[in-house]
Parts: structure tokens; sequence; C-alpha cells
């Protein structure tokens, strides 16, 4: 009796050291389990605690750099406060309006500085302030400078002006959330230095191009060219005019005209010779002292360029190069007058110019002992065809009379083919009920 209870006892001790273990083994299968989920915890928390660490630090570091650029602006605002208390007695102000008087027509640029110095005398709501600035803007168009139309925006947008501005002339700050917005018919026009009506010698929409559009590695991809993404039929995007303009240029010349009573008449003085590649085109800058007169009505010679072929056609048929000079008069009104090359027997004219093309972009080039008459590159007759149009390049401002000489003058092909620029020659444009005259 005593050995089966023995082996009772050892068989339930047995047994109960196997639940024992059994219960041992999957608490520490649990543990383990705890363990592992708890050191993952731990890693997350770390991860998250450094993720946070390293916020943390990116914040501290755009707090200093926007404590930098507001001391940088307190400054700036500190120097304006200056300069507006300076002006507040409107002293200054009154002596430039008196000595702006005597003057018939005032400058893009005196505009914008009157706009300013109005703006900082009388403030922002100022309605004078405001005429200037439109003023500036409007002759700027017509081919004076980037920085002035920048300043008239500018100006205008701080008068609380709805309109949009140019992304040259906003701050590198404001760019990129800006992209390109601009002001469409502000903008340069990308052939003169001066107010020439086709352009200027920052041409705005870019440094160089090769007459294609295609951008120089060393500039700033161009806003329009002539070909591609950029060519003419795009630039309507950018500049509204260019498209939905109803008078524009260059024309297909072809009947019927009407007979015309304007009489023409060029008297062009020698002068030093001032050239520019501003990118599209070579420009010859004048002197003031060479017109031209339409129906007795002074017209001062700005500047002459090229395109390549001509951007005028005649029946159809263009030629291998046209010159435009471009005029103004007194009243601001723009003349241009289109003299056509014809392939030929070589130009002196051309010649002299092309001995001394300039050598670097944007940058005028005066040779030293070198003078020229615009005259020489005029033909004998001055009969011509004529039509209200339009600058040939953006903004397409419109308002502008061309005069296209019928007679041409000669050009020879490697002269043609020695010209920096491939082709640089807007297509024609619809006529939309113009009027051709001819006299």
């Amino acid at each position: 009796m005593k050995r089966i209870l023995l082996e009772v006892f050892l068989v339930a001790a047995l047994i109960g050291a196997g639940v024992f273990g059994f219960m041992n083994q999957k608490q520490a299968a649990s543990s383990k389990a705890k363990i592992t989920e708890l050191t993952a915890a731990v890693e997350a928390a770390e991860k998250s605690a450094k993720e946070k660490e390293e916020s943390i630090k990116g914040a501290e570091e755009e707090m200093q750099a926007l404590q930098g650029e507001l001391a940088t602006l307190e400054g700036k605002a500190n120097q304006l406060e200056a300069v507006k208390a300076a002006l507040a007695s409107g002293s200054t102000l009154s002596d430039l309006e008196n000595a702006y008087k005597k003057e018939k027509t005032l400058s893009a640029e005196r505009q914008a500085g009157l706009g300013a110095l109005r703006m900082l005398t009388k403030g922002a709501e100022d309605p004078s302030a405001l005429e200037a600035f439109r003023k500036a803007l409007q002759l700027s168009e017509l081919g004076d400078r980037k920085n002035t139309i920048c300043a008239a925006q500018l100006g205008l947008v701080a008068a609380g002006e709805k309109i949009k501005v140019m992304s040259d002339c906003l701050p590198k700050s404001d760019k990129a959330g800006h992209g390109d917005k601009e002001e469409k018919d502000g903008k340069d026009d990308g052939h003169a230095k001066k107010d020439d009506g086709h352009g200027k010698k920052d041409d705005g929409h870019g440094k160089k191009d090769d007459g294609h559009g295609k951008k120089d590695e060393k500039h700033a991809a161009p806003h329009w060219g002539y070909e591609g993404e950029m060519g003419p039929e795009k630039w309507g995007k950018e500049f509204p005019t260019c498209a939905k303009g109803k008078s524009q240029s260059p024309l297909d010349i072809k009947g019927p005209f009407v007979k015309s009573r304007m009489v023409i008449s060029a008297d062009y003085k020698e002068g030093p010779l001032k050239m520019l590649n501003n990118g599209h085109t070579i420009q010859v800058n004048i002197a003031p002292g060479s017109k031209l007169r339409v129906d007795g009505i002074a017209h001062e010679l700005l500047q002459f360029h090229f395109h390549r072929p001509s951007e005028e056609k005649v029946d159809g048929k263009p030629m291998a190069m046209v010159v435009h000079f471009v005029h103004k008069s007194a009243e601001g009104k723009l003349a241009v007058l289109g003299v056509l090359l014809k392939e030929g027997n070589e130009n002196p004219g051309i010649k002299t110019l092309w001995a001394n093309l300039p050598k670097e972009e944007s940058v005028e080039y005066a040779p030293d002992g070198v003078n020229f008459n615009p005259g020489n590159l005029l033909p004998r007759e001055f009969d011509f065809y004529s039509y209200e149009g339009s600058l040939t390049t953006p903004p397409c401002t419109e308002g502008v009379r061309f005069f296209i000489l019928k007679s041409t003058v000669n050009i020879a092909k490697e002269q043609v083919q020695a010209f920096p620029f491939k082709m640089n020659a807007r297509p024609v444009q619809a006529l939309n009920g113009r009027e051709l005259l001819t006299n």
C-alpha cells in the first residue's frame, strides 16, 4: 500500500513539475515578447526625440535667419523714415516741379523719380504720384529701360494699384512665389537703348539669344525670341497686345492702296558711331540732331537697327534684310522709316558698320575716331508705303506710324551672312481693315 501511495505521489510531483515548467516557459516567452515590444517602443521614442530635436534646431536656425532679415528690414525702414522726414516740408518737391515746368516733356526716368518724390512727400494716396508712375510706364513701353519700368510698377503697387509686376522687378525672396508674373504690356521691348519703339538696351525678356530664341549659357533664359517655345506665336502669353492687338506690325504690303498727300524728308547728320548688340539685333544709337520730317513735323532719330530677313514683305516677297530708323516727335509719337535691303552689290555703309560690330552684348561700343552718317543707308527716292502699326517686338505696343520706302538699297550676300543673327524677323500680321497709304 505504501508503495502505491509513493508512486502516486511521485507521479503527482512529476505532473506538477511539468505544469510548473510549462507555466514558467510560457511566462518567459511572454516576458521576452514584452521586452521586444518595449525595446521597439524605446527605439521609436528615441527616433522621435531625435527628429524633434532636429526640427527644433532647424526652427532655431530659421528664426535666426528671420531675425537677421528683420534687422535688415528695420534698418531700411529707418532709412525710409529719415528720407520722408527730410522731404516732409515739401520744398524739395516744389523746387523739382518748378524746374520741370521748363521742360516740354519729361523722360520716363524723370516721371518715375517725380512719382517717388511725390509719394514720399505726400503719401501713397497722392493722385499726382500715381499719374507720374503711369506716365513713366507708358514712356518705358516705347523703349526706355527696365529699371524705370520696375520703379513705376513697384510705385503703383505701393500705392495699392492692382497690377502685375515683372518677375525681374521683384525682390529675390518674392520671385519663387510669383514665378513670371509681369506687367504684360509694360515690358521692355528688346531692341533699343532709347525711346525707339522697337525695344530697349536691357531687353527685359532675358539676355542673349542667337536670333532663334535659344539661350546663351552665360545668361538667363530669354522671355521671347524668334523660334520655338519663345517664338512670335507664343508672345501673346506674356504680352497680350502681341496676340490681341488689331494694328500690329509688320505687314505684307500689297494693294489696294489709298493715295496720301503726306510728305516726308530726312535730314540725318554725321556723328560718332555708337553701336549695341542687345541680344536681338544690331542697333546704332544716334546723337541728337538727325530728324525725319512728316508734313513738316520733326521727329528726332533715336536709333536704327536691322532685321534678317526683312520683316515687311511687298506682294508676299521679303528682302534679304531691312533697316528700321526709329524716330520720336516732341509729343512722343513714334515714326519708323523702313529701308529694304536687296541682295546685290556691296554696301559701303554696311561695310563700315560690320567692321565695328560690338564685341560684347548689352554694352554700347563706340570705336575711337569712327563717325557715321545714317543717311548713307538711304536711297535717293523717298516714295513710300505707310500704315499705322506697332512695335514689331514685345510688348507690341500700337500707335507707331510706319513709312516703308519703295526704293531698295543693295547689300552683298557676304554682308547678309556676316550679320550676327541668322533670323530675327517677326512674321507679317493681319491687316484688320487698316488703310495702306502710298504717295
